[in-house]
């Protein structure tokens, strides 16, 4: 399994992000050379603001500036797609690895959504290192 993950969720603006920016960091503290993006199905315009004081607060940033749209090129062959939303959601071609669909909301609380994402992230990490 690729080192690289695509995180998908139905607005780009919260889940994926946190994923996004926890993996990086998480792969960087173990030495991995990998990275991560945050994509969305039904795109917001821009990030939540209390999704961007949460990563703040864990001191970090989102890895794109704004939310980005899935795209064909998102999903190459090889892509290890992680979807937070149900797999009905994906374009053809974009089948995940793994569904997150049961991570609780971030509107519901930043802590507990990233607290879930990050232990799953972990894991992932995990595997990718067998």
């Amino acid at each position: 399994m690729s080192g690289n993950v695509l995180f998908i969720c139905e607005h780009g603006s919260a889940k994926s992000v946190i994923a996004a920016a926890h993996y990086e960091r998480l792969a960087r503290e173990r030495g991995i050379d990998a990275h991560a993006a945050g994509r969305g199905t039904d795109t917001d315009a821009e990030f939540p603001q209390h999704v961007l004081a949460g990563l703040r607060s864990d001191g970090l940033e989102p890895v794109d500036d704004a939310p980005v749209a899935l795209s064909e090129k998102d999903v190459a062959p090889g892509t290890n797609i992680i979807a937070f939303c149900s797999p009905g959601m994906l374009p053809e071609g974009a089948t995940p690895s793994e569904v997150w669909d049961d991570v609780p909301p971030v509107s519901e609380g930043y802590d507990r959504a990233r607290d879930e994402i990050v232990r799953r992230v972990e894991r992932l990490l995990r595997k990718s290192e067998e």
